[in-house]
């Protein structure tokens, strides 16, 4: 591996950060090298909020479950699927404004994610820690509001950064093997890695230096998935101009 795939492979979530701020100039470059990633047709299809008014902070934070982090970070920005543009583009060449089809609103998530983790490998070469906070969208109306979002803008999730007062172990993911099917859809595997996966996730919680406990992957991973249903959020999607058609 070169140091780029180490780097890659090394990533941990950080939520402790030390008081110390981000230089501007670093700050520029780390969203610099985000715009640096693929974007679907060229839509650019993002804008980020830099939120540095510590009351939104808070507000943000107590709607996305009392994440103290988000008062914390050096840094804490909110990343949005943004149509804006694109829809004043598509009135000013001619083609009518959005209609708020899937497809949009599937181009525009994809393009924020891939936006997002080009910025977090940048951060993390530079000694950085992160986190995505995805706990913005439990209510995301109070960010809208609070960043006043125009229509055809959505916050799809927080991104705190900062640099780290503690690192966690690195999580061991899933084998390669259990995500690379070779031509068809191996459905029979399923289980039998599913299954191999929970006893080594079990060691690894058990065998942590700090926060050890009882557990595999399945459990928790069903907990949050079967928790976080977050049933408004196909109306608030609609009233922001997206998934509409």
């Amino acid at each position: 591996m070169n140091e780029v795939m180490k780097l890659m492979q090394s990533h941990n979530s950080v939520r402790s950060y030390t008081g110390e701020s981000i230089d501007e100039t670093m700050l520029e470059e780390i969203i610099a090298c985000g715009q640096a990633a693929a974007s679907s047709s060229f839509i650019q299809a993002y804008s980020i909020i830099r939120v540095t008014d510590q009351d939104k902070r808070r507000l943000i934070a107590e709607a996305s479950g009392g994440q103290s982090w988000i008062i914390d970070a050096a840094e804490f920005l909110v990343l949005c699927a943004d149509m804006q543009r694109v829809n004043y583009a598509s009135q000013k060449s001619g083609q009518g404004e959005l209609q708020g089809y899937t497809e949009h609103f599937l181009a525009a998530t994809v393009d924020t994610a891939l936006m997002a983790q080009n910025m977090m490998l940048a951060a993390e070469s530079c000694g950085l820690g992160c986190v995505f906070i995805g706990g913005i969208r439990n209510d995301p109306q109070v960010t809208v509001d609070a960043l006043q979002l125009p229509e055809h803008v959505y916050p799809a999730f927080g991104f705190c950064l900062g640099w780290p007062a503690q690192r966690n172990a690195v999580k061991p993911r899933m084998p390669v093997s259990s995500v690379l099917h070779q031509n068809t859809y191996d459905l029979e595997a399923v289980s039998s890695q599913v299954d191999e996966y929970d006893s080594l996730m079990a060691e690894y919680y058990g065998s942590r230096y700090s926060n050890a406990k009882s557990s595999d992957w399945s459990a928790p991973t069903t907990r949050a998935i079967q928790g976080k249903r977050r049933e408004h959020m196909l109306a608030f999607l609609q009233a922001r101009g997206f998934l509409k058609r």
